[in-house]
């Protein structure tokens, strides 16, 4: 029993000095991990991800790659991130950043990023995911779920087996590199918002944020959004719409709308 007590005590401790809050949403968040265990599980995730993966370089869309994630990573302005882009042959509709500015963009994703906005929208979402410590914060969650194992769990060696595999799974990354598990709907809207204003800081249309979700969900079955971590195109694309609002709010401008070519999307955005 005073055991137990011991660990709730000890517990509430940890929880009430390790709030975090999200950078631009300002919401509160529990995270236990602090940022150099962050970076270095982070950095040796990476690491085995480009061992495993076909690796594209010196090709002009590998380039456009680069290119695109400095102009993001520039108005990010972390003096603590290493930032490397890097395009990888993979089917796969779908993109990553790892703490410390690792980003990895798969293949299959410009079938449906149809230009430069488009494309910027999947990588400042994903930026956005490490920037608000997403992972970090699902890792903590499991920890507080462990219950007594929590106060060894963050004691522990960066370079632990078990705890590189907790860190895979709370940063997305399934048994194969190829299946990235989705955060849950609350992050999912995070850094979708978050996303936009980092677009918007870099100069890209944050308009054709719209056409490029209109393209993913193009010829899918959206599974009901309740049971689904992700959160459903139409609330996705809804939210997308305030924080677009709020930088015209904010700006008191109205963001010039892209051209939509009726070819290329199905439904127009009003």
């Amino acid at each position: 029993m005073k055991r137990n007590l011991f660990l709730l005590f000890t517990l509430s401790i940890l929880i009430t000095g390790c709030t975090n809050k999200a950078p631009y949403t300002q919401r509160s968040q529990m995270i236990l991990l602090s940022h150099s265990q962050e970076m270095a599980l982070g950095e040796q995730s990476y690491k085995e991800t480009l061992k495993k993966s076909d690796v594209i370089t010196n090709t002009i869309e590998s380039r456009r790659i680069k290119s695109i994630g400095q102009r993001i990573a520039n108005v990010v302005n972390r003096s603590d991130y290493k930032w490397e882009f890097n395009l990888v042959k993979n089917e796969a509709k779908n993109a990553f950043c790892l703490p410390g500015g690792k980003v990895v963009v798969y293949t299959g994703i410009l079938e449906v990023a149809k230009n430069d906005d488009q494309l910027a929208t999947v990588m400042s979402h994903e930026i956005a995911h490490a920037l608000a410590r997403h992972g970090a914060e699902r890792m903590s969650t499991g920890m507080v779920a462990q219950g007594a194992q929590l106060i060894g769990n963050i004691l522990i060696s960066s370079k632990a087996p078990h705890l590189s595999q907790s860190f895979n799974i709370a940063y997305g990354l399934g048994a194969q590199y190829g299946v990235l598990l989705p955060y849950g709907r609350i992050q999912e809207n995070e850094a979708d918002e978050i996303g936009i204003y980092l677009m918007h800081e870099a100069g890209y249309n944050v308009y054709e944020a719209l056409n490029f979700w209109q393209n993913m969900s193009k010829g899918k079955k959206e599974s009901i959004e309740f049971l689904s971590t992700h959160p459903s195109s139409t609330t996705r694309i809804a939210n997308i719409k305030k924080a677009i609002s709020k930088i015209e709010k904010t700006q008191n401008q109205t963001i010039k709308k892209p051209i939509i070519n009726s070819n290329m999307l199905g439904n127009k955005i009003n």
